[in-house]
């Protein structure tokens, strides 16, 4: 998840009419409680199992389910009729077949915003109906080639196929499963016209599993945060997490608002009180927590993890990937950067548990959860 990435920006000019209110929570499927620390550490499924296949697409998220993880994430961004779609990032051709599409190619333009550059198809061009024309495909296939034989298999999803699809999931399962949804650069759709925070909640209340399921609410703009808990109020198994990128950087929203704090600001003690009156977990990248030396090596745990559950708040990390590139020096087995290394990966993770990690995102859930069900962790 890099922060640039997470950051590409659309420019447009729409309108919604969204205001729903949540319905009363019912009786939870399981008890994780709110602010409390879980029963176990939780293993967050980073775009599904996007290890193994292309990014949010529902073979992705099967995999993540079937695997063990406990939450799945679906990156949020709005069509341009207001809906909900599962895409990290809003210019399409990296992981769709937009390209291909004859229809589209008027739609192609360049977009300059907040100092980014971005040329190719953004998803506020793009219909609902439109959308589901498209055809996903792997974002990344020099690094995962294996994951290009599933492309233009799945059709994109929206935040209501998914959580019938999870509640689906849940049901055969017999056992709950977690949505960690992300609302992408939220400031902005709302100054385009196209109000996520509403749409998100309007979308919530169609579904009765989502009152009951674990949600973990997350986004790197705090104010979003601070207006969700405000409307969606406290129940067990409902958190919000407060991302974090480098700190020398400005959130999005602050950088469009001509603003001057930083994420370093946030993570001072006084920022991290702060954060914990509106979120339950900080959740910065992994290097953070433990940073690489100049050999590339794993290097002293930051004070960080211990800073911020003194404040109150939970600590997850985002994110692990099982290929070589992406790992510290010190668990790389020499057989390339692409090579996937799950004894590699299983160790990487268990340092960042003894520095006192609660959760994290993963590329590969399965190597995540055999990780979490390996560990023992040190009095």
């Amino acid at each position: 998840m890099t922060i640039l990435s997470r950051r590409a920006c659309v420019l447009g000019s729409l309108g919604l009419g969204l205001g729903a209110t949540l319905p009363a929570p019912v009786s939870a499927l399981t008890r994780s409680q709110g602010t409390r620390p879980p029963a176990r550490i939780e293993v967050l499924a980073h775009r599904g199992a996007c290890a193994l296949r292309p990014e949010h697409t529902l073979a992705s998220y099967a995999k993540a389910i079937a695997d063990g993880a406990d939450f799945i994430e679906p990156d949020l961004q709005p069509s341009k009729d207001g809906v909900l779609m599962a895409l990290h990032e809003n210019e399409l051709s990296r992981t769709t077949d937009v390209a291909a599409h004859p229809e589209f190619a008027s739609r192609r333009r360049t977009v300059t915003v907040g100092g980014h550059t971005l040329d190719g198809w953004f998803i506020v061009d793009f219909t609902y109906a439109e959308l589901k024309t498209l055809r996903l495909k792997e974002r990344i296939p020099d690094i995962r080639p294996d994951n290009t034989r599933y492309d233009g298999e799945f059709q994109m999803v929206s935040l209501d196929e998914l959580i019938d699809f999870v509640a689906a999931e849940a049901a055969t399962r017999g056992r709950p499963i977690g949505l960690v949804p992300e609302l992408k650069t939220p400031y902005l759709f709302t100054s385009l016209g196209l109000t996520v925070e509403e749409a998100f909640l309007e979308t919530l209340a169609r579904h009765s599993y989502v009152s009951q399921a674990p949600m973990i609410v997350q986004c790197f703009e705090a104010p979003t945060l601070r207006r969700l808990r405000a409307r969606m109020g406290r129940r067990d198994g409902l958190r919000f997490m407060q991302l974090v990128g480098e700190e020398r950087e400005r959130p999005f929203d602050v950088v469009l608002g001509g603003g001057t704090q930083t994420y370093g600001d946030m993570l001072t003690d006084a920022g991290l009180r702060d954060m914990a009156t509106y979120a339950d977990i900080l959740s910065p990248d992994i290097r953070a927590l433990i940073p690489l030396g100049e050999d590339g090596r794993l290097g002293r745990p930051s004070p960080l993890i211990a800073r911020a559950k003194a404040a109150g708040l939970q600590v997850f990390a985002w994110e692990f990937a099982p290929e070589n590139r992406f790992m510290a020096a010190d668990f790389r087995d020499g057989r390339g950067d692409n090579a996937r290394n799950v004894d590699g990966s299983v160790a990487e993770i268990h340092h960042y548990l003894a520095a006192g990690l609660d959760g994290f995102f993963t590329d590969d859930p399965g190597v995540g959860r055999r990780a979490v069900d390996t560990f023992r962790r040190r009095p």
